[in-house]
């Protein structure tokens, strides 16, 4: 049996071509959101609405009816998927982005949150229905680390600087 600790990485450090598909990855406008269950410990998954703003990092505007709201507020520790899968070809050919994240709610009195929501209506105007409704809080997905997977042996490792 072989030691895996002497093999060397496959997944390689990022270089142009790589940051340029982060880019387009990021600006997609949603993602997967993999949380923890609190009362189970079980996983869970969520589409939701994503943004890469210029002054708060990534983010995602959450519902408290949403399961994912309570359970990045007891368990923040979660990661998104970005990607998308054209009509044709193989799906484990098209890039994807797994980042894994902290969140953090951004309080309704945040002096940054006007201009949060600003932004975030730019993006989503259809989201002026529900916005303002109480139970709606912005969140913060801090990046602890990343890997872009382009396809076939094409692996890199994404700092989160980067993105």
């Amino acid at each position: 049996m072989s030691d895996r600790s002497t093999r060397p990485d496959p997944v390689q450090p990022a270089n142009d071509d790589a940051l340029a598909t982060v880019r387009q990855l990021l600006s997609l406008g949603h993602a997967a959101l993999a949380w923890t269950d609190p009362d189970t410990g079980t996983p869970g998954i969520s589409r939701i609405a994503f943004a890469r703003d210029p002054e708060a990092g990534l983010l995602t505007l959450v519902s408290g009816l949403a399961p994912h709201f309570r359970a990045l507020r007891d368990k923040p520790d979660c990661a998104l998927m970005l990607g998308e899968v054209a009509g044709k070809g193989d799906p484990m050919t098209h890039p994807r982005l797994m980042i894994r994240a902290r969140a953090s709610f951004i309080a309704a009195d945040d002096p940054a949150r006007p201009a949060i929501r600003s932004r975030w209506l730019e993006r989503n105007p259809k989201a002026t229905v529900y916005i303002d409704l109480p139970d709606f809080a912005f969140v913060r997905l801090d990046p602890q680390s990343a890997l872009l997977n382009g396809g076939f042996a094409r692996a890199f490792h994404i700092q989160p600087g980067d993105l």
